[in-house]
């Protein structure tokens, strides 16, 4: 199979969908691997490592999609792109259509298949390409709640881990899933004083056994989180719905009870925020300031370390990878039920429940499709 590897085009994101380790790998099975130029440079890895790794190098994005049957990208096609991807062309990436009408359309529009990175699932039913990502934005996530709060970034000039004789700062985590503990451990680590929010008892338990002394794991509720805003001065929203909308969990009406120049850090943005007033930011222009609270809302967190990013990700998405192109997706799926749960649209039919429900789209099972 020719497998294509774009250069990503969105803003400040500097990951590549693979590595030149990862392109030898898929060489080693008989795949052709077209390498976009300057692709993996923003990671660390020059032309010339993909060339000794076997792949090709072209010298646009139309090429790519002209010539290969699977694409991978590591954020979702861009809208100049849209136009180039052809029927049947197998696209692999983060694409959280829930979060974006106008692409899901587009591509169902394209009658290519979409296999979506964050809804494949693995033993447990994990998410074993989100969880990477997840990882190291709940880390950032900690990271940038400390920044912000200097007061020369627009927040309310507080050390997260105080010093002897100053208390340190309150952060409230919502959601305790790999985001929301790696963010809590990284927050607990700077010495601040941590609520971390979850709605499973039994999550709750195990992380009351796991994480460091001043983290709190709290039953969340509505209650709750009002309870806990006016103290907090930082609040990251770790929240996740698989393959859906992200729920709102804090109000603009919220707003008001919380401290001015308290940040906002919202790591759910790619699946449309879970606080009201989020809408996304780049790293270039990465907060805003409303009702005196500072929010963070970057969509694209884990592009700002992409020497880390990008290795932990081919990490993940290679096994899967290799799998399409030696099997083809429709085989591929029938094998691993994992992959099938990557299908989010296919051949013009959205084939991923919570997708179709976003935007009253029609529904087809994804059995349909796999002939």
């Amino acid at each position: 199979m020719i497998v294509g590897i774009l250069k990503e085009i969105k803003v400040e994101e500097n990951r590549v969908s693979m590595t030149p380790a990862g392109a030898e790998v898929m060489a080693h099975h008989g795949h052709t691997v077209l390498v976009e130029q300057s692709a993996g440079v923003g990671s660390g890895f020059s032309d010339d490592a993909y060339r000794l790794a076997g792949a090709e190098i072209v010298a646009t994005p139309a090429e790519i999609y002209a010539r290969a049957q699977l694409v991978m990208h590591v954020k979702e096609p861009q809208p100049s792109e849209y136009d180039l991807i052809r029927e049947g062309q197998v696209l692999f990436t983060y694409f959280h259509f829930a979060a974006s009408e106008p692409l899901t359309r587009a591509i169902m529009k394209s009658k290519a298949v979409a296999i979506a990175y964050e809804t494949i699932t693995g033993p447990g039913d994990t998410l074993p390409l989100l969880t990477p990502m997840s990882e190291v934005a709940g880390r950032m996530a900690a990271q940038q709640a400390a920044k912000y709060s200097e007061r020369s970034q627009g927040g309310r000039g507080i050390l997260l881990g105080g010093v002897p004789g100053v208390p340190p700062a309150t952060v409230v985590v919502l959601g305790g899933g790999v985001v929301g503990t790696h963010a809590a451990q990284m927050a607990c680590g700077l010495g601040a004083k941590v609520y971390l929010l979850d709605l499973s008892l039994e999550r709750l338990r195990h992380l009351c056994e796991t994480m460091p002394k001043n983290c709190f794991p709290v039953m969340s509720s509505p209650a709750t989180i009002r309870e806990l805003l006016p103290q907090a001065d930082a609040v990251i929203g770790a929240v996740l719905v698989h393959g859906a909308k992200a729920p709102k969990l804090v109000t603009r009406e919220m707003l008001k009870s919380m401290k001015p120049g308290a940040v906002l850090v919202d790591v759910a943005i790619d699946q449309g925020g879970c606080f009201e007033t989020s809408r996304p930011t780049t790293h270039t222009d990465p907060t805003f300031l409303l009702d005196g609270v500072l929010h963070y809302c970057v969509a694209n967190m884990p592009g700002a370390v992409p020497l880390t990013s990008t290795v932990a990700l081919t990490n993940a998405t290679l096994p899967f990878a290799v799998a399409l192109a030696d099997q083809g997706w429709q085989e591929a799926s029938r094998q691993n039920p994992g992959i099938k749960e990557g299908i989010n649209i296919a051949l013009g039919q959205v084939t991923y429940r919570a997708v179709a429900e976003a935007f009253g789209f029609p529904y087809t099972p994804v059995h349909a499709v796999l002939t």
